[in-house]
């Protein structure tokens, strides 16, 4: 089987944390290796966003990214994007031909790049697989409630509208995610197929209490102190700024902490956290990383505590579950895939809303209970070991399998739909 992988508007091969980086990089890539090492032939076609790298790039067997120009190398947004998609597929369809290539599937991650798809399943003829990562609806209903900015726009409602409609499979990473889409873009439930993401457990595991120390050493925390993590973009959309004035609270409380914050900015002026801190008197608490690989990223969750995951929407929380692989209990809002990451009261604890007094109680909780929070890391790891990229692979290719047999029409009907 040889699949054409669409990820335009981020690189698989981007470091998370970064940008537009995030768990979908992750997604992406660990789930293309896993399924390159079941014997299917994957190609991950991604915009080209620097002029030193090559069109194709090797990952391993079976396994390549295809970077297309298309516009600019560097200067556009994410919300610039949509003025390349006819670029972006006229390079997809080039590359293609110039090389002689045919695939049986094409899937598709993120809206963009599922306008992409939309259009070359018609011209091939060939099965369309999305995964939408995630929604306008739904996003929009968050952030309404939160009282943010960034609303998405009607258009991006409307594409996403289309690919639902057009997709012959929609990958969804939880049963809640294929509520949503029933609800909010009228989904047929016989096209949506669950397949839960992974967290890579060779990287991921726990430590003794030895490389703790050690991974605290190497961060400059004190080890008498109570950790608290926090991991990904720093976006309104994440919550940074819950974690940040609950932990304003604890230390009103007189409790001794370090809080580390790793991930790089997102939409938002970069310093905006960091004034944050600094006008509450935090400087000395709260401490900002950069975002790094996962190999060293297994450091900063090892030196914690607890990880911290005050996100408004999560399709599932790839941190919150790499965090428990590692044996750290997670404190996670109570939204999106994130009741199945983390098991409440087991594995970690769910907060209802993003109240940073609620958000303190809870992280106090945890953190005066060592043997409470010492008896749910060893919960955390068994709960984390069930999800793996193979297993996540695995049931990717019987959704692929199936599609397969399924027949693409040769003159498809296109139906207007509003949002």
């Amino acid at each position: 089987m040889h699949v054409a992988m669409i990820s335009m508007h981020t690189s698989p091969l981007e470091q998370p944390g970064i940008g537009d980086a995030g768990g979908m990089n992750v997604y992406v890539l660990a789930s293309a290796r896993q399924l390159a090492r079941q014997g299917i032939s994957v190609d991950i076609f991604t915009r080209a966003t620097r002029s030193s790298t090559g069109e194709i790039t090797e990952v391993e067997e079976n396994l390549r990214v295809i970077n297309i120009v298309a516009g600019p190398f560097e200067g556009l947004s994410k919300d610039d994007l949509p003025t390349q998609l006819a670029a972006f597929a006229g390079g997809i369809l080039c590359f293609s031909r110039c090389h002689h290539l045919q695939y049986d599937l094409i899937h598709s991650h993120y809206w963009l790049s599922g306008q992409v798809a939309w259009l070359l399943r018609d011209l091939w003829r060939i099965p369309f697989v999305h995964t939408a990562h995630t929604l306008a609806a739904v996003k929009n209903q968050a952030l309404t409630a939160a009282e943010l900015s960034g609303i998405e726009s009607d258009a991006r409602r409307i594409c996403e509208q289309q690919v639902v409609d057009n997709a012959d499979v929609l990958v969804v990473n939880t049963a809640e995610e294929a509520i949503d889409l029933e609800r909010h873009y009228d989904a047929d439930p016989a096209h949506i197929a669950v397949v839960s993401p992974g967290a890579d457990t060779n990287i991921f595991c726990p430590g003794t209490g030895r490389a703790t120390e050690a991974a605290r050493r190497e961060l400059g925390v004190p080890l008498h102190l109570k950790v608290v993590a926090f991991v990904g973009r720093l976006q309104p959309f994440k919550g940074p700024d819950v974690l940040i004035a609950a932990c304003a609270e604890l230390v009103r409380r007189g409790m001794g902490i370090r809080v580390l914050i790793c991930g790089g900015s997102s939409g938002v002026e970069p310093l905006l956290y960091q004034e944050m801190v600094q006008e509450k008197g935090l400087s000395r608490v709260i401490r900002f990383l950069e975002p790094r690989p996962p190999a060293d990223l297994l450091a900063i969750y090892q030196a914690a505590d607890l990880v911290a995951v005050p996100s408004y929407n999560e399709s599932f929380g790839l941190v919150a579950l790499e965090a428990q692989a590692t044996g750290t209990p997670v404190v996670a809002a109570r939204v999106g895939g994130l009741p199945i990451a983390v098991v409440d009261g087991i594995t970690g604890k769910l907060v209802d809303g993003h109240d940073p007094i609620v958000w303190a109680n809870a992280l106090e909780e945890l953190l005066s209970d060592d043997a409470h929070r010492m008896e749910m890391g060893q919960q955390a790891v068994k709960h984390a070991a069930a999800f793996s990229w193979e297993a996540t692979a695995q049931r990717l290719s019987a959704v692929y399998r199936e599609a397969l047999a399924t027949s693409v029409p040769e003159c498809p009907s296109r139906q207007a739909r509003g949002v």
